[in-house]
């Protein structure tokens, strides 16, 4: 890597695995799901069951991640771009912009634009 080079800025996304967005653009605008991972360096993110892409491997490669023993055509949910995508407020059930508040205790928080509730992340606990 050059020593020169401009590093890109990188931002922090408004978004975590576990939160439910609707893709805006592409070829599967319209599809909700799971954010799986986010990716902040190049501004992606993964969605569960979105953007599923099929790749055609040797047995022993890497792909998605994933290392295949097995050749074949192998399906993995490809990035997205940050921007295509909207979170799904859990109050009002729509995709919506937010809006950074600060609350009656001092905590900051995201805000829904269309119903002003704010954004509670809904914590998953696996069971094991």
């Amino acid at each position: 890597m050059l020593k020169n080079r401009p590093q890109a800025k990188t931002r922090r996304l408004d978004l975590a695995p576990g939160d439910t967005v609707m893709v805006t653009a592409g070829k599967d605008r319209g599809k909700t799901g799971e954010v799986l991972r986010t990716l902040p360096r190049q501004g992606r993110i993964v969605v569960q069951g979105v953007n599923v892409v099929r790749r055609h491997t040797k047995a022993g490669q890497t792909v998605g991640g994933n290392r295949v023993m097995q050749g074949g055509i192998v399906d993995f949910e490809a990035p997205l771009d940050y921007s295509n995508v909207m979170l799904v407020c859990p109050s009002c059930h729509k995709p919506s912009r937010i809006r950074h508040t600060v609350l009656e205790d001092g905590k900051r928080a995201l805000q829904c634009v269309r119903c002003d509730q704010p954004y509670e992340r809904v914590r998953r606990t696996e069971v094991q």
